[in-house]
C-alpha cells in the first residue's frame, strides 16, 4: 500500500550539477587509474570503477534528497528541511525526470563497458530498469488521483506528521508547527492540480467523494474548546511535546504556536479543498474503470507493466486469475470436506462470512491475537532464514481518523538509522471486516516472514546504493508478502484447519483480485459487478469486499502484481528443489532472493538460475 510519501514529487536538487561539474569523469578515474597497464592490477581496475559508479549513485540520492524533506524524514534525517514538505508542481516533477534520465544517461556513457563486480553490474541493470519505467510512466503522469479514499493528501498529510515526524526537542517541535502552517499551500496547490485534472476528466468516480468528504470532516472537526482537544494532529503534538524536557511554560507557547498555525492555514485549507471536492462530485462520473480515460488502454497497460514487471496483457492475467480461483476453490473444498462441512463451497463461505464465532468481539482480542502469532513465528524464523533483520517490529490499530477509509491492513518499514521500527498497522474500525480465518495469513504476509521481514533486510542492506535499499518494485515485495503467507504452512503453521482455509481464502483473494481488476480497467465492468464476483467466489464478508473493490478502482493495476509474483517465487523455489536435491534449503534460497533487493521478477529468475548453476550454498 502507499504511503503518505506516495505524494511526492521529487525535484532536482543542485548537488548532483555541482559534483557533476568539478568533478573528474568516471572514465577520467578509470583511464588514470589503468595509465600503467603493467602496474596496475585488474581488480584494481574493477575497484575503481565500483567507487566511482558508487559516487554517481551516491550522488544521485544526495540530489533526490536535497529534494525532498518527506523523504529525508522517512529515513530519519533531521536538517534544515525538518519542517517542510516537498514541491508537487509540475515543473518539479519535470526536473527530477530529467535529472534521472540525465544520470541514466551519464551511467551509460561510462559505464556500459567498465569493468564492475557482479553487485556494481547488478546495480547498473536495475537503474536501468528504474528509469526505463518512469519513462513508460511519463505520458501518464497526470492520470493519477490526487484524492481518494485511500491515498489522498487529506489524510496522508496528518498521518505523516503522527507516524513519521518526531519531537524530541524545540526545534523539531518548531518544524512540526512550520509542516502544519505548510498544510495550507500545499493542499491548495495539490486541489487546483486535482481541478485541472477533473477538466481532461481525470478523476475518480462518484461513490469516492463521500469518503474525501468525510476524511476533510474528521480533519475540520475542532471540538467547543480553545485547545482543540480531541483533533488527531494537535493532540499529537502535544503528546510529543509532553514527552521532552522542553520547559511546561514553553510547552505551553508551542501548543498555541501550533493551534494557531492550523487554525490559520491548514484548517482554511481544508475547507477550500472541500469546496473544490463538493464541485466535482457534483459532476464525477458514474463509470468506474480507467479504461473511460484518454487512451485509457494505453494507461492500463503501462501500470500492469510496471507493477507485474512483465508483458502480460489484461487478458492473459484475467485468464490466470481465473485458473487460480479453480485451483484455489478445489483445495478449499477438501479442507471443507475435512471439518465435516455440509453444503456447496458458497454456503460454506456464507458460514464463515455470517457467523460470529469466526470473528474477535474486542479490538484487544485481536490484538493480542496477532502478538501471539508473531512471537511464534519469530521462534521458527532461524529454521527458515539464514538473514534476519534488526529493526524491531510493532502492531498498531489505524489511527480512527482514517480508520473508515484506510484499508484493512498495511506495513511501514523501520527508519535506517533504528529511530523508528517497522509497523504492522491494522484496521480495527469493523471487526466483522477482519476474520480470525484469516488473521494468521494476515499478519504473516504484513509482519514477519513477509514485509518487516524483507523490507527490514532491504532497508539494512548497507553496501548497496540508496535507491536500492529504499526502493521498490511492487511484484517483489507484494509477491514476497503473498509467498510468506503458504511459506508459514511449510514452517508448520495453520495447525487449525479454520485458519488453513483462511490462508487459502487470502490467496484465492489475491487471485480474484487478477479477474475484478482487470475486469473493471480493460473489460468495463462496473463496481457492482466485481463486487458480485468476490460474494459469489470468496468467504471474505461484505464490507471487506466492498472495501476491496473500492481500493481496485482508485488504484488500478496494482492488486495484480501479488499474484503474479508470487507464482513466479514458487516457481523458482520448485525448480531450485528439483535441480539441487540435497543441496537445497530455505535459508539459502531465501537469501538468494532477498539479498539483492527488490528486483524485477526476470531479474529475480536470473539470480536464482545463476545460483543453481552453481550448485546452490549460501550466497
Amino acid at each position: 500500500m502507499k504511503s503518505a510519501a506516495s505524494l511526492i514529487r521529487l525535484t532536482l536538487g543542485a548537488s548532483l550539477m555541482a559534483l557533476a561539474a568539478c568533478a573528474p569523469t568516471t572514465q577520467d578515474r578509470i583511464e588514470s587509474a589503468s595509465a600503467g597497464v603493467e602496474a596496475v592490477a585488474p581488480d584494481a581496475v574493477m575497484v575503481d570503477a565500483d567507487a566511482a559508479l558508487a559516487g554517481l549513485f551516491d550522488a544521485d540520492d544526495k540530489a533526490t534528497l536535497a529534494a525532498s524533506p518527506l523523504s529525508k524524514a522517512y529515513r530519519g534525517v533531521r536538517d534544515e528541511d525538518y519542517g517542510k514538505w516537498d514541491d508537487v508542481s509540475a515543473e518539479a516533477e519535470a526536473r527530477e525526470y530529467a535529472r534521472g534520465q540525465e544520470v541514466l544517461a551519464t551511467m551509460q556513457r561510462d559505464f556500459a563497458d567498465a569493468k564492475l563486480s557482479d553487485s556494481s553490474r547488478m546495480s547498473y541493470r536495475l537503474y536501468e530498469y528504474r528509469q526505463a519505467r518512469a519513462a513508460r510512466a511519463w505520458p501518464y503522469r497526470d492520470y493519477g488521483y490526487l484524492f481518494d479514499q485511500m491515498n489522498g493528501a487529506q489524510s496522508e498529510l496528518p498521518a505523516f506528521l503522527i507516524n513519521i515526524h518526531r519531537i524530541d526537542n524545540e526545534s523539531d517541535a518548531l518544524a512540526y508547527i512550520d509542516r502544519i502552517r505548510g498544510i495550507g499551500p500545499l493542499l491548495d496547490a495539490l486541489s487546483a492540480q486535482s481541478a485541472s485534472r477533473a477538466a481532461k476528466g481525470i478523476m475518480p468516480p462518484k461513490w469516492v467523494y463521500p469518503f474525501l468528504l468525510s476524511d476533510i470532516s474528521n480533519m475540520t472537526k475542532t471540538g467547543s474548546d480553545a485547545a482543540m482537544t480531541g483533533h488527531p494532529v494537535i493532540d499529537d503534538f502535544r503528546e510529543k511535546l509532553a514527552k521532552t524536557s522542553i520547559a511546561d511554560a514553553r510547552k505551553v507557547e508551542l501548543a498555541a504556536a501550533a493551534i494557531a498555525a492550523w487554525s490559520g492555514s491548514a484548517a482554511p485549507a481544508y475547507g477550500r479543498l472541500r469546496t473544490e471536492m463538493e464541485r466535482q462530485a457534483a459532476m464525477a462520473p458514474s463509470d468506474d474503470g480507467i479504461w473511460r480515460f484518454p487512451d485509457g488502454a494505453g494507461y492500463y497497460a503501462s501500470l500492469l507493466e510496471n507493477y507485474t514487471t512483465t508483458k502480460l496483457s489484461a487478458d492473459e492475467i484475467h485468464r490466470i486469475g481465473l485458473r487460480e480461483v479453480d485451483r484455489i476453490h478445489g483445495q478449499m473444498r477438501t479442507i471443507m470436506a475435512k471439518v465435516g462441512f455440509k453444503g456447496s463451497l458458497q454456503d460454506f463461505f456464507k458460514e464463515l462470512r455470517e457467523n460470529p464465532k469466526y470473528y474477535h468481539s474486542t479490538r484487544e482480542a485481536y490484538l493480542a491475537d496477532v502478538d501471539a502469532k508473531m512471537k511464534a513465528m519469530e521462534g521458527a524464523l532461524p529454521r527458515y532464514f539464514n538473514t534476519l533483520p534488526k529493526a524491531p517490529l510493532t502492531v498498531k490499530p489505524v489511527e480512527a481518523f482514517r480508520e473508515k477509509s484506510a484499508g484493512k491492513a498495511f506495513y511501514s518499514r523501520p527508519a535506517p538509522d533504528g529511530s523508528r521500527p517497522g509497523t504492522y498497522y491494522v484496521n480495527l474500525y469493523n471487526l466483522r471486516d477482519m476474520s480470525i480465518t484469516e488473521l494468521e495469513a494476515l499478519a504473516y504476509h504484513e509482519g514477519i516472514p513477509g514485509h518487516h521481514l524483507q523490507l527490514a533486510i532491504q532497508t539494512e542492506l548497507g553496501d548497496l546504493p540508496a535507491f536500492r535499499r529504499f526502493g521498490g518494485v511492487t511484484a517483489y515485495s507484494e509477491g514476497w508478502g503473498l509467498y510468506s503467507e503458504e511459506l508459514g504452512k511449510d514452517m508448520g503453521f495453520y495447525t487449525d484447519p479454520y485458519s488453513d482455509f483462511g490462508r487459502l481464502g487470502m490467496e484465492l483473494w489475491r487471485a480474484c483480485r487478477l479477474v475484478v481488476d482487470t475486469g473493471l480497467h480493460d473489460k468495463r465492468w462496473s463496481r457492482e459487478q466485481a463486487i458480485q464476483y468476490l460474494v459469489d467466489n470468496t468467504p471474505n464478508p461484505q464490507g471487506d469486499i466492498d472495501k476491496a473493490i473500492e481500493r481496485y478502482i482508485v488504484y488500478p493495476g496494482q492488486a495484480t502484481a501479488y499474484m503474479i509474483g508470487k507464482l513466479k517465487i514458487m516457481e523458482l523455489r520448485s525448480r531450485a528443489q528439483d535441480q539441487l536435491g540435497n543441496r537445497f534449503t530455505m535459508g539459502d534460497f531465501h537469501d538468494v532472493i532477498l539479498k539483492s533487493g527488490p528486483v524485477p521478477l526476470e531479474i529475480m529468475e536470473q539470480n536464482v538460475d545463476a545460483w543453481i548453476k552453481a550448485g546452490g550454498g549460501k550466497n
